[in-house]
């Protein structure tokens, strides 16, 4: 079985880190799969929403393969198979897989079961909506071992919450549960572990249904728009909505509105 289980149905793409016998850890095949699904979902205007999740129930993601990934950037190893070679010839695939520097217009919803830290958890951040289960856990826990986590975290993380908050959890590196995860705003809904998917589809499912440019254009907006002066912010918002204006969508919703009936969007 591929180390990263990549479909799509209804315009959802659904990938499943697939390691659970390491908690999900990112190998290089892990890092070269999610860099390609990534750019595939980008590519494929039949794709409006994408779910990530880890199979099992033990962990959305216990981040580095320290036995795999790690000696292998740092030179420690050799480079073994296809995946290793594609990795070592081009870096930014790192970047890519964990949703950093690299714009992917389309949301991205994590459904996290079991832990979420080290580098699961800075792909969370990647993320635009979160469910978690009751059980699930989260942490960056690189400072109890010398390292930072800086894939994503030392810039993300203080933006996405209070940053008090976001600085007790780089610095002690202590775990926080799910319900403190969502009492901070790191993730939108707890449920119970049978129910994270059902309501992360939910959710895909509703944003699917919605004018495709639309959505593309408020996420691509809001990132252009975040840490911004409020002209410079107020300037990315014209422009998406100068071009939302000038397509079809914009004149079927109000249309299908009107017409009481269900709108049918082209992306166009």
């Amino acid at each position: 079985m591929p180390a990263l289980l990549y479909e799509v149905r209804d315009q959802i793409a659904y990938l499943t880190i697939n390691r659970p016998e390491v908690h999900n850890s990112f190998s290089p095949e892990v890092i070269v799969l999610l860099a390609e699904s990534w750019q595939r979902i980008a590519a494929d205007d039949d794709v409006r929403a994408a779910i990530v999740t880890g199979a099992g129930s033990k962990a959305f993601s216990a981040g580095a393969d320290l036995g795999r990934l790690i000696p292998l950037m740092t030179g420690a190893r050799q480079p073994e198979d296809e995946w290793d070679f594609k990795l070592k010839a081009n870096a930014q695939l790192g970047n890519i897989a964990l949703l950093r520097r690299f714009s992917l217009s389309k949301p991205v919803i994590a459904a996290v079961n079991g832990f979420c830290i080290a580098g699961g958890f800075e792909l969370l951040e990647g993320t635009d909506l979160r469910i978690a289960s009751e059980s699930a856990s989260f942490g960056l826990q690189e400072v109890k071992w010398a390292i930072i986590p800086a894939a994503g975290s030392l810039a993300r993380l203080p933006r996405q919450i209070p940053y008090c908050k976001a600085m007790e959890i780089l610095l002690t590196g202590n775990r926080i549960s799910a319900q403190e995860a969502w009492r901070l705003g790191l993730v939108n809904y707890v449920v119970p572990a049978d129910q994270v998917m059902a309501k992360a589809e939910e959710l895909a499912r509703t944003i699917a249904a919605n004018g495709p440019l639309a959505v593309r254009a408020i996420k691509e907006a809001v990132e252009k728009c975040s840490g911004r002066p409020f002209e410079e912010a107020f300037d990315a918002e014209d422009e998406a909505q100068r071009f939302i204006r000038q397509t079809e969508d914009a004149r079927e919703g109000p249309r299908a509105f009107m017409e009481k009936r269900k709108p049918i969007y082209q992306g166009r």
